[in-house]
């Protein structure tokens, strides 16, 4: 399928309110940098995936690695050679990536293995698991790949709406199920043939035009055993249970970016920056804090009794779990903070807009 439009989940719009002033930091929280290094500049919407000790990182330029999350040096490193679309997706050895020029490239211990053409773009990190890489595109189709070979295994597509958000959608395993977000609804498939084996709507297109009606899952699950949580666009949350293909409960929230959560709490941004938490079990507010509107927050991250946000001046945000009051700051580069933070052993990693890469741990 053509697409005709591409939407940027990061769109244009009316000049944002100016921000109110921060409150002091009151340093209750204690965080110190255990490394750091520079990947070059990060234009592109990368995701960090963590595989016991080492995360995926890449340049919009194409220069990729995995680190070990514990010393921050690379386990190994290598070149495209064109510039990015999405990606990191690893599972420790094996990396994918997707290029501008629409192809899906795997990497191991610093060389390429092999690439291959992809019929959309792409904009979701590849899912690397199982000895396959597992793709979805932008026409919301669903492909997968031989690892070793990159020989396509299969591909399902489907009818899509002309406008597609430009940043990364759902794309996981959960158990023998592969999940993928199509359109406003999740989907399970059989990952050995792409067979559905369920679909739940999160949200359904309303409106009048293309840009009213676009609904889309995008990437930031929060996930509690089959349970997975998840954001559609600007229009609802909501959790399924993908043992059963069941929809447990979806609820209105305007926002753009992913959700974290355990076993109690789901946390997210709203699109003016409010932070809100809502109750797992059934999606009511537990408590919201709006003390950085209009900041352009990344996605939080739950980290057991706080959560860290990202804002455009490079600062993190640490705040309380339990009602989102400020623990404390900590500054950065200066440049935008757009990659969800993630968490690997007691290592935060943390990627600024410039390619300065954080490891951050308790004091």
């Amino acid at each position: 399928m053509a697409l005709s439009t591409l939407l940027l989940g990061c769109s244009s719009a009316p000049s944002r309110p100016e921000p109110a002033p921060l409150q002091p930091d009151p340093k209750l929280l204690g965080m110190r940098q255990a490394w750091g290094i520079d990947i070059g500049r990060v234009d592109f919407p990368l995701v960090l995936q963590v595989a016991g000790n080492t995360v995926g990182v890449a340049s919009s330029e194409g220069q990729v690695s995995l680190l070990d999350t514990r010393t921050g040096e690379p386990v190994w490193r290598a070149e495209v050679g064109v510039p990015l679309n999405a990606g990191v997706g690893h599972d420790g050895r094996m990396a994918a990536v997707v290029t501008t020029e629409n192809e899906l490239v795997a990497l191991q211990e610093g060389r390429e293995l092999w690439r291959q053409r992809l019929n959309a773009p792409s904009y979701t990190a590849p899912l690397v698991a199982g000895g396959r890489v597992f793709v979805l595109g932008a026409d919301r189709s669903v492909s997968a790949y031989d690892g070793q070979s990159g020989r396509r295994l299969w591909n399902q597509s489907r009818s899509g709406e002309a406008l597609v958000l430009r940043q990364p959608g759902v794309l996981i395993p959960v158990g023998d199920t592969l999940v993928a977000g199509l359109s406003g609804r999740l989907a399970g498939l059989n990952p050995l043939n792409g067979s559905a084996r369920w679909e739940v709507p999160i949200a359904t297109p309303r409106g009048t035009n293309d840009v009213e009606r676009l609904v889309d899952l995008v990437a930031g699950v929060a996930r509690q055993d089959a349970v997975v949580c998840t954001r559609a666009f600007q229009a609802a949350l909501g959790c399924v249970d993908a043992a059963r293909g069941a929809l447990v409960w979806s609820k209105p929230a305007v926002g753009a970016s992913g959700l974290s959560g355990d076993t109690t709490l789901l946390l997210g941004v709203e699109s003016d920056g409010t932070v809100i938490a809502w109750r797992r079990a059934d999606g009511e507010r537990a408590w919201s804090t709006s003390q950085l509107r209009f900041r352009k927050l990344s996605s939080p991250l739950l980290l057991g009794p706080a959560l860290v946000v990202g804002d455009d001046a490079g600062r993190l945000h640490f705040l309380s779990r339990t009602d989102g009051a400020l623990q404390t700051r900590i500054e950065t580069d200066g440049t935008p903070i757009t990659v969800t933070p993630v968490l690997a052993g007691s290592t935060v990693v943390v990627v600024t807009r410039d390619g300065r890469v954080l490891g951050l741990r308790p004091e």
